[in-house]
C-alpha cells in the first residue's frame, strides 16, 4: 500500500473572503428553499433556431435564456430584487444579476446590469467578457460591482439539483441544475423530454415561502414559453 504524506496548502485570500461572507451569510440571514422543475423542450429548440443564425464565438447558452427569464421575473416580483437595511426592505430600481463564476481559487461573481433590458446576445457577450476577464485575472471594478440577485448554474457538470447561499446583502440567488433528457409522462403517454431544475435561496426576513413559489412560476411562464423573452 502506497502511502502519502499530508499536504499543508495556504488558502488563497479570495478563499478567505468567500469564507468570511459565506459565514456571515449562514449565521445571519435565516435561508429558506424553493426547488421547481422546469420543461425545457422549447427553450432547447428556439436556442438551436437562435445559433443557426449565429457565428460560433456568439451562440447563446441555456443560460443566457435563463438569466433573461431571471430578471424579467424580478420585475414582476421586485420584493426578491432587494436588500434589508435595518427594518426597511429597499427594492432596487434596476434588475443587475449576478453570475457566479469559477476562477482558480475560488469563486467570482459578474454582474450583467440591467439585464431585463437587454438581448440575449448582449447578455451573452458581457458573460462571456467579464468570465474570461475574471479567470485572466484582469476583471474590472465594474464587472462585480451593483448585483441586484445572484445566480450560480452547475449545469454543465451534470448536476440534478443543489442549493446555494445567498450573498450578501442580496435578498435571493438561484441555484441552477442541468438541462436533461429524461423520460416524461405527458397525457398519460412517457416520451423524452427536457427537464431542468432550479432551486431559489431567499432571505426569510425579506420574503416568504409563497412568494418565492409565485416567482418560480413567473420563471416558468418565461423559460417555458421562450419567445416570450424576444418580445
Amino acid at each position: 500500500m502506497v502511502s502519502h504524506d499530508d499536504k499543508v496548502i495556504a488558502t488563497t485570500k479570495l478563499r478567505q473572503a468567500i469564507g468570511r461572507r459565506l459565514v456571515e451569510s449562514k449565521t445571519t440571514i435565516p435561508h429558506f428553499y424553493v426547488t421547481r422543475e422546469f420543461k425545457m423542450d422549447a427553450l432547447m429548440d428556439m436556442r438551436k433556431q437562435v445559433n443557426a443564425y449565429l457565428p460560433d464565438n456568439e451562440k447563446v447558452s441555456v443560460n443566457d435564456f435563463i438569466l433573461k427569464g431571471v430578471a424579467l421575473s424580478l420585475r414582476q416580483f421586485p420584493n426578491l430584487n432587494a436588500t434589508l437595511k435595518g427594518t426597511d426592505i429597499i427594492q432596487f430600481g434596476h434588475v443587475n444579476v449576478g453570475v457566479a463564476v469559477t476562477v482558480p481559487g475560488g469563486l467570482m461573481t459578474v454582474v450583467v446590469k440591467d439585464t431585463d433590458q437587454k438581448s440575449l446576445r448582449q447578455i451573452s457577450g458581457e458573460v462571456k467578457a467579464m468570465a474570461g476577464r475574471a479567470r485572466d485575472g484582469k476583471v474590472k471594478p465594474e464587472d462585480v460591482d451593483g448585483s441586484t440577485f445572484s445566480t450560480s448554474n452547475l449545469g454543465m457538470y451534470d448536476v440534478e439539483e443543489f442549493i446555494a447561499i445567498v450573498n450578501p446583502p442580496e435578498a435571493g440567488i438561484l441555484a441552477i441544475s442541468s438541462a436533461r433528457e429524461i423520460p416524461v409522462v405527458e397525457d398519460g403517454q412517457i416520451k423524452a423530454g427536457w427537464r431542468m431544475k432550479a432551486t431559489i435561496s431567499v432571505d426569510h426576513r425579506v420574503s416568504d415561502g409563497a412568494e418565492a413559489a409565485q416567482f418560480m412560476q413567473a420563471l416558468a411562464g418565461f423559460l417555458e414559453n421562450p419567445v416570450r423573452m424576444l418580445v
